[in-house]
């Protein structure tokens, strides 16, 4: 896995943390050095969330993400925050069904996908988050057994209903 500096933005509710989080586990599992920074406003839900997550086969001088190579965005005024830092080359993947705004960058690789409408579509309400996360992981391809451990670790045992959803969720993602 190539090091990875990433950020995922939305709003609170949306399960950016989490989604944060999984990835986070994946560059553990897969014997990585990690990070994880989370940062949200103080609303319980919709105020601003985002984390910052490094992945890296070298030690990590700091958590804070300034200038991602990767941006997960599922919303516009996250897209609007954070575009101008991803640095030249990165990715971008984004909400589709939430940001219709266009990128006019041409130095970095955008991928739209419509996470809450195929979240929707397929009875996985609030999961827009792990579709996401599936794209992230097509395109900055894991070990799917260290996909599917991090998933594991990361639902708690007081919503052990929610591992198979999220398992699809993250498989509808990769074929995106």
């Amino acid at each position: 896995m190539k090091d990875m500096n990433i950020v995922f933005a939305g709003f609170g509710g949306q399960g950016v943390l989490f989604a944060g989080k999984v990835a986070a586990y994946v560059g553990l599992i897969e014997g990585q050095e990690i990070s994880w920074l989370p940062s949200y406003g103080p609303e319980m839900r919709g105020g601003t969330a985002n984390c910052s997550v490094c992945i890296s086969e070298n030690p990590i001088g700091s958590p804070l993400v300034t200038n991602p190579n990767v941006l997960v965005a599922m919303n516009l005024p996250s897209l609007d925050r954070f575009l101008d830092a991803v640095e030249p080359g990165g990715t971008v993947i984004l909400d589709s069904s939430l940001i219709d705004r266009e990128i006019s960058r041409t130095d970095i690789t955008v991928h739209r996908v419509p996470a809450s409408r195929l979240a929707e579509e397929n009875g996985l309400q609030g999961l827009a988050n792990m579709i996401l996360t599936g794209k992230l992981f097509r395109e900055f391809p894991c070990s799917p057994d260290a996909l599917d451990q991090a998933i594991q670790k990361c639902v708690p045992a007081r919503k052990a209903q929610m591992l198979d959803l999220n398992r699809k969720a993250v498989a509808l993602g990769a074929e995106q």
